[in-house]
């Protein structure tokens, strides 16, 4: 090597040195601002809900606020890409829902991958769905339901938020594993949907529990079976699907904290323990449980292999019930 080729050589490496010693410096003094967590959808409803409380105790724990940003539009796919081209500091967070396991399969227009573009840091909470239906059909059961339309295939009507909605999905799931053709009727979100149910004029919808709770105390709504494993603290009159004709049925709808790809690991396991410990948080874990909701505080590799096989199960339903791309 001659002395120009090793002059460059070692300023390249003094320089390397210097960037190392400055991230680590900065890592290890993270936060020493304030974070945002994008919410990929508009105020208001279980996913803010959730993460505005998770971003108040977060930063109380980490000595530096969490901002919570609502980016709604295009699905989501505004708020998510927002993060994906964030800087990976730790600094900006996704509140990740469904749609990132299900986008994958559903969308010409996807412009990441959530296992590639995306680092999981924990999950915030699971929500289990409630089969609800129509006044008009009665205390009917699942049995019954099911008995109903294998004798008359696409007489149900299911009512959801949309194509490709988690409710959508846990509707074809239900159906491959019945056996049981239903038609969809995809409504353009949720409160209109649940209108139409409330006023008879579609049979049957899948609804997370706090959105389907009130009702169902109200009487407008007969629930048939709960999504979960086992049985909701806030309906335990509720029987789950699994034991009500369809073993083996569960599905939730879930929030969780992504960050861009490439974000340190010592800053993933802060972000990681100041979430755990944000779920344990007495007025945390209430109001997730008073909504029907399962704290869920995980690693990030359980979060990771908990994505894979949403995205690999959807999938999976989203080709055998013969759902288009949109």
């Amino acid at each position: 090597m001659n002395r120009r080729s090793f002059v460059a050589a070692a300023s390249t490496a003094a320089l390397y040195s210097t960037w190392l010693g400055l991230a680590r410096a900065a890592q290890a003094g993270f936060p020493s601002r304030p974070l945002h967590l994008i919410v990929p959808l508009a105020p208001g409803g279980g996913t803010d809900a959730v993460s505005r409380l998770v971003a108040i105790e977060m930063g109380k724990i980490l000595g530096q606020a969490v901002v919570v940003e609502n980016r709604s539009g295009g699905s989501g796919t505004i708020g998510m890409m927002a993060v994906v081209r964030a800087d990976p500091d730790g600094y900006t967070l996704l509140t990740g829902t469904p749609s990132l396991s299900i986008d994958p399969s559903l969308r010409h227009d996807m412009k990441f991958d959530p296992l590639k573009d995306l680092q999981p840091v924990s999950l915030f909470s699971k929500v289990p769905y409630v089969l609800v239906s129509a006044k008009k059909l009665g205390d009917i059961t699942i049995s019954q339901l099911i008995e109903k339309a294998k004798a008359a295939p696409k007489s149900i009507t299911v009512a959801s938020p949309g194509v490709g909605s988690g409710g959508h999905l846990a509707a074809e799931l239900f159906q491959l594993m019945a056996g049981v053709e239903f038609t969809h009727i995809p409504y353009k979100g949720s409160g209109p949907a649940m209108n139409d149910l409330r006023g008879g004029r579609v049979d049957i919808l899948f609804g997370t529990t706090p959105a389907v709770a009130q009702s169902i105390r109200a009487g407008s709504l007969h629930p048939l079976g709960i999504s979960s494993t086992q049985r909701s603290r806030i309906l335990p009159e509720v029987p789950t699907i699994a034991e009500s004709g369809v073993p083996g049925y569960s599905t939730y709808s879930w929030y969780g904290a992504w960050v861009p790809a490439h974000t340190p690991r010592d800053v993933i396991e802060k972000l990681n323990a100041a979430i755990r410990k944000a779920l344990e948080s007495p007025k945390v874990k209430q109001a997730i449980e008073l909504d029907g909701g399962e704290p869920e505080p995980t690693t990030p590799e359980a979060a990771g292999r908990f994505l894979k096989a949403e995205i690999d199960k959807w999938h999976d339903v989203i080709a055998r019930a013969g759902i288009k791309p949109q």
